[in-house]
C-alpha cells in the first residue's frame, strides 16, 4: 500500500560521453512514471563530445519532464559527480533519489521496481542486483571474466564488511534522501570505488539495502573502469573498514561503532581480573574507570560491594553498581571516597591520565591493611608498535595499545619502577595475548573462523599463548599486576 502522501522522487543521470545514448535513455523512462518524479538532474561530468547539448535539446523537445542539465566545470569523477547529484537531492528536499546511467546499461523501465521498497518504508537503500537471477547476467551479455571477477570479489566484500549481499558492483542504486544525509559521503572517493564507500557507510550506520533484479545489459558503450585499479580501490576500502572496526587505524570509517567495547573474553584484561577475584569472601571494591560496569556487574554477582567511578555516566552503569561517583580522574581521585577498600581495581586505566602517580599515591589513604591493587596496562613493547615505530609509521590507532586516548605508555620495566617509586610491590604479574576475539567485530557471521570454535582462531590463540610464555616482553598485549601497599603494610606492622 502505498502512502497517502507520495514522496518526491528524484533521477540523477550520471552521464560522460554519453550524446550517442542519452536521449534513449530518458525515453525509456516509463510514461506512467514520469508523473511521479519531482525532478531529473542530467550531470554531465565535462564531456568531450556533446552530451551537454544533448541534454538542453532534449530539455527543449519534452518540456514536460522536468529536467535539469548541468555540466562540471572539470570532469569530477564517477564518484564526484553523484555527490552533485546527492547534495542537489538534498538541497531540493527530495525523499528518494535513483542514480540511472547515461549509457543505457542499466534499464530505466525498472525504475518504478527500484523505489518501490523505498515508498514502502522497507529499505534506506535499493541496489538493482544483475546476479540475483541465477545465469541472468552471462545471458545478458555479462563477460566471463567480468562475471567471475564480480563474485569473487563480493563474497570477498561481504566477509569483510558483514554484509549478505549478491552484487557489490551494481551502478543501479535508489537511495532514501533522509539516509543519504546521515551518511558522510562527502568524504568518499571521486574514482568508482565511491559505490563500495558508500556501502561501507550504509551498512557502518545501520541502514537497510534492499536488492531487487534487473536485467543484465551488454552492448557498444565505452567502460572507462580501469579493472586492475578499481579491484584494488575497493579491496583496500573493505580491509580499511574492517581494520577500523577492529581499531587499527584512524576509525571514520566506523563512525558510528562505540570507540571502547567491553572485554567480555575470559582470557581478556578483564575478564581475568574477575578470575583473580574468584572463591573470595565478599569485598568491598573501587572500581576506577568502571565504563559500562561490565566488570562491576560480575563482581557484584560474586558477592561483592562494588564503587565505580568514571567520567560519564553509561547507559545502565548504575544499575550495575551500589554506588556510581562521577569525576575526571585526570583531576586525581574524587574526594568522597569511603574507604577502606579490600580491592581496587585500575583495568585499562592508568594509561588515559596524564599522572597516574598521583592516582598511585593517593590510593594508599583508601586501601584495607591487606588490600591490593589489581591492575592492567597494554604493553607498549609488543611487536605491534615496535614494527610502528621501526617503519616510522607511528601514529594513534582507535582502540589497542595506541589508542588515541592513551596518555602515557608503559613497557614492564617502566611500570614496574613507577609502582615502585609510589609504594608499591608487585605480588602477581600476568600477561595477556592479542585479544583475537575482535577479530569478529564488523564481519559477516558465516565468514570463515568466526566463532569461538573456529579452527584458525584455535590455532592462533595456541601460537600466541605459547609466543607470550615464551617471550612476554615483546608478545604480551596487555599486563596484568597484583600490587601491595608497602606503606599500609609498614604501618599495620
Amino acid at each position: 500500500m502505498l502512502p497517502l502522501v507520495q514522496p518526491r522522487i528524484g533521477i540523477l543521470v550520471v552521464a560522460y560521453n554519453a550524446a550517442g545514448t542519452l536521449a534513449r535513455v530518458l525515453d525509456r523512462i516509463p510514461a506512467d512514471f514520469r508523473s511521479r518524479i519531482s525532478g531529473i538532474l542530467v550531470s554531465d561530468d565535462h564531456s568531450a563530445d556533446a552530451t551537454y547539448l544533448v541534454g538542453l535539446g532534449y530539455q527543449q523537445f519534452d518540456p514536460s519532464l522536468p529536467l535539469e542539465v548541468v555540466r562540471n566545470q572539470r570532469n569530477l569523477g564517477y564518484g564526484g559527480n553523484q555527490k552533485v547529484g546527492y547534495r542537489w537531492a538534498i538541497e531540493r528536499d527530495l525523499d528518494i533519489i535513483v542514480m540511472v546511467h547515461g549509457d543505457g546499461q542499466y534499464a530505466p523501465e525498472k525504475l518504478p521496481d527500484m523505489v518501490a521498497p523505498l515508498e514502502r518504508g522497507e529499505a534506506d537503500a535499493v541496489f538493482g542486483s544483475r546476479m540475483l537471477e541465477p545465469g541472468a547476467a552471462r545471458r545478458g551479455g555479462m563477460p566471463l571474466y567480468k562475471y567471475a571477477g564480480n563474485k569473487v570479489l563480493t563474497r570477498f566484500e561481504n566477509a569483510l564488511a558483514g554484509t549478505d549481499l549478491s552484487e557489490w558492483h551494481s551502478g543501479y542504486r535508489a537511495y532514501s534522501v533522509a539516509a543519504l544525509r546521515d551518511l558522510p559521503f562527502e568524504r568518499n572517493d571521486d574514482d568508482f570505488n565511491f559505490d563500495t564507500q558508500i556501502i561501507v557507510q550504509l551498512t557502518e550506520a545501520g541502514k537497510k539495502i534492499v536488492e531487487i533484479p534487473i536485467p543484465t545489459f551488454y552492448g557498444d558503450e565505452i567502460c572507462y573502469v580501469n579493472g586492475l585499479k578499481y579491484a584494488k580501490l575497493i579491496t583496500r576500502d573493505v580491509i580499511r573498514y574492517r581494520a577500523h572496526k577492529l581499531g587499527f587505524g584512524t576509525g571514520e570509517l566506523a563512525f558510528a561503532s562505540e570507540v571502547y567495547e567491553s572485554k567480555q573474553s575470559d582470557t581478556s584484561s578483564h575478564g581475568r581480573i574477575v578470575e583473580w577475584l574468584e572463591g573470595r569472601p565478599s569485598l568491598r571494591v573501587l572500581d576506577l574507570g568502571c565504563a559500562d560496569g561490565a566488570i562491576a556487574g560480575r563482581l557484584r554477582a560474586l558477592g561483592h560491594h562494588v564503587v565505580g567511578v568514571d567520567i560519564a555516566a553509561a547507559d545502565g552503569v548504575k544499575d550495575q553498581l551500589d554506588l556510581f561517583i562521577q569525576a575526571d580522574l585526570d583531576a586525581g581521585l574524587p574526594p568522597g571516597l569511603d574507604g577502606p577498600f579490600d580491592v581496587v581495581i585500575a583495568a585499562d586505566v592508568l594509561e588515559h591520565v596524564r599522572r597516574p602517580e598521583q592516582i598511585l599515591a593517593d590510593l594508599h589513604d583508601l586501601m584495607a591493611p591487606e588490600g591490593v591493587l589489581l591492575a592492567s596496562v597494554p604493553n607498549f613493547a609488543h611487536w605491534y608498535p615496535r614494527l610502528r615505530v621501526a617503519v616510522g609509521r607511528f601514529d594513534y590507532d582507535r582502540r589497542g595499545i595506541l589508542d588515541q586516548t592513551h596518555l602515557r605508555f608503559f613497557t614492564r620495566r617502566s611500570f614496574e619502577r613507577l609502582v615502585g617509586d609510589y609504594g608499591w610491590r608487585v605480588a602477581r604479574r600476568g600477561y595477556t595475548g592479542l585479544p583475537l576475539e575482535v577479530v569478529e567485530r564488523g564481519g559477516a557471521e558465516d565468514a570463515p573462523d568466526a566463532g569461538d570454535d573456529g579452527a584458525l582462531r584455535r590455532l592462533a590463540r595456541r601460537v600466541d599463548a605459547a609466543a607470550v610464555r615464551t617471550r612476554p616482553n615483546l608478545f604480551a598485549y596487555q599486563m596484568l599486576y597484583q600490587l601491595e601497599s608497602t606503606r599500609s603494610r609498614n604501618t599495620a606492622g
